[in-house]
């Protein structure tokens, strides 16, 4: 059956159907399965069994790996314990010893720190430009490039890729491609439709929905997840069966949940433009049907004191994170780029006074109402 977005989030595929007898997805909270003789074992082994130990495998994890390659229009999908396991998984998947990746600058600083440290002890070499400059990619291809790497709506600054430009690149010179499309997710943008080879979402933030589970999702073609799967098991990247099951409860409110934010996000932003002692608000315009996302960043600059906004925000909270039905806001210069290097930092825009804020589901007013109160307690 083809069904619409709404319909998919609630009833992606399930596993082992012929064995549920419950309305919702049993947990399979099980290190391992059980099997017969040897023989039933081996079935395994010959791909006539799906399941054999849970680092493999697990229909809940699988529940989550399909579901969220169904709303990305992709033929596979594959769980992790976390985003950054998604790209580590990913980029493993299609670069090696001696490879090249190209990489936007203006991503989330841990991808940014896994890009510029930890890839360098598996001889990856990597570089950051303006992805936005054709241009200047296509300067930054060498022999031995083989990836693309960007976000669909970037951390903080919330830049919208061109990944119809980057795809063509790519395509011209025989490279992969890989989007994160965390902030997004596929109710606003689905890059693999777009021709995007691989698609990675941290499903702690919108997938999860209610900051609850760290989770990952590779999405993509069959035969580069087949790999990333392997790589999952032999590295140990596997998300475990109950986290499994409780980012596939929070699929199925996506669509609704981000309805609201997106909403609340657009009014937010708004209202924001409006005033005088807000310095900049970065918030994205015309990105989709459904909207231009649910989050919004602004620069406080010379206006406020910050220490006193964060402190006047009365019920909003201050985390390291995003998403959740919570309306929360986050420091990026102490937190997600603190590590960073500074002159980066500073090209990017990513300043002292920068802000970024995740909309939850509340009502609008009384979150217009909370940041008003705030700049007003802080202005200077």
């Amino acid at each position: 059956m083809t069904f619409k977005f709404n319909t998919k989030t609630v009833h992606f595929q399930k596993k082992m159907e012929e064995m549920n007898v419950s309305k919702a997805q049993p947990i399979y909270q099980t290190s391992a399965f059980s099997f017969k003789d040897l023989d039933d074992m081996e079935d395994f082994y010959r791909g006539n069994k799906e399941y054999l130990y849970t680092r493999y495998s697990n229909p809940n994890t699988d529940d989550l790996g399909q579901g969220v390659a169904q709303l990305e229009g992709a033929p596979k999908g594959l769980a992790t314990s976390s985003g950054m396991s998604a790209i580590l998984a990913g980029i493993l998947a299609v670069v090696s010893h001696g490879d090249h990746i190209i990489a936007s600058e203006d991503i989330y600083g841990g991808t940014y720190q896994l890009f510029a440290n930890e890839l360098k002890e598996f001889g990856i070499e990597v570089s950051f430009i303006s992805m936005h400059n054709s241009v200047e990619i296509e300067n930054a291809i060498k022999g031995n490039t083989k990836l693309l790497y960007s976000e669909s709506i970037t951390n903080p600054l919330l830049r919208v890729e061109d990944m119809t430009s980057i795809v063509s690149i790519a395509k011209r010179n025989n490279l992969k491609t890989m989007i994160d499309n965390t902030f997004a997710t596929p109710f606003l943008i689905k890059p693999f439709e777009l021709g995007v080879d691989l698609v990675v979402h941290s499903a702690t933030k919108y997938i999860g929905g209610h900051s609850d589970v760290t989770a990952g999702v590779l999405v993509g073609k069959e035969e580069i997840i087949a790999k990333a799967k392997s790589k999952v098991a032999n590295l140990g990247c596997n998300l475990s069966p109950f986290e499994g099951w409780l980012a596939c409860r929070g699929l199925k409110t996506l669509a609704v949940r981000m309805e609201r934010q997106v909403k609340n996000a657009q009014a937010l932003a708004d209202f924001l433009r409006n005033n005088r002692f807000i310095e900049k608000v970065y918030y994205p315009q015309s990105v989709s049907p459904n909207g231009n996302g649910a989050i919004v960043t602004i620069d406080l600059g010379e206006h406020c004191d910050l220490h006193l906004f964060f402190k006047s925000l009365q019920w909003i909270k201050i985390v390291p994170t995003l998403a959740g039905v919570e309306s929360s806001v986050t420091y990026p210069l102490g937190t997600s780029h603190r590590s960073v290097p500074d002159a980066i930092r500073q090209k990017l825009g990513i300043t002292k006074g920068l802000i970024r804020v995740s909309l939850g589901i509340e009502d609008s007013a009384d979150i217009i109402n909370a940041f008003a109160e705030a700049i007003e307690k802080s202005r200077v």
